[in-house]
């Protein structure tokens, strides 16, 4: 099979600005590239930690089809090493949560929800 990793995940937004300031300061990405594209009618911002080759979020800014108020991704995940730190990291931020506490699901991975900028849902989570 050819297929290596998955690459990114695109996210549609209304504010770039704001998306960017959310999956920097809240969720600790680092900006890696940022381009329009379409004769400038779309613009387009990667993010990734820290200089690795991991998969990457991927804002559009743009071209944006009538979507349905939690957009079209239905969430995304952030593995984290120690879910309650991260819990309490984020209640002392100014963020909406979807969660009121740590779940634990039945294959005993833990997990939280937050809302995102525009109305997608965050998941951090811990295996």
């Amino acid at each position: 099979m050819a297929v290596k990793k998955m690459d990114h995940v695109g996210v549609y937004v209304t504010n770039l600005e704001t998306a960017l300031t959310f999956y920097q300061e809240v969720v600790g990405l680092d900006l890696k590239d940022r381009f329009t594209i379409a004769n400038g009618a779309v613009t387009l911002a990667f993010l990734g930690f820290h200089g690795s080759d991991e998969t990457e979020l991927e804002l559009v800014l743009g071209g944006k089809p009538n979507l349905p108020n939690e957009g079209i991704v239905n969430h995304i995940a952030f593995l984290v090493d120690d879910i309650e730190e991260e819990f309490a990291r984020l209640k002392d931020l100014d963020v909406s949560f979807l969660s009121e506490d740590v779940s634990t699901l039945p294959n005993g991975y833990r997990n939280f929800f937050i809302q995102g900028p525009d109305g997608e849902k965050v998941e951090f989570f811990q295996r």
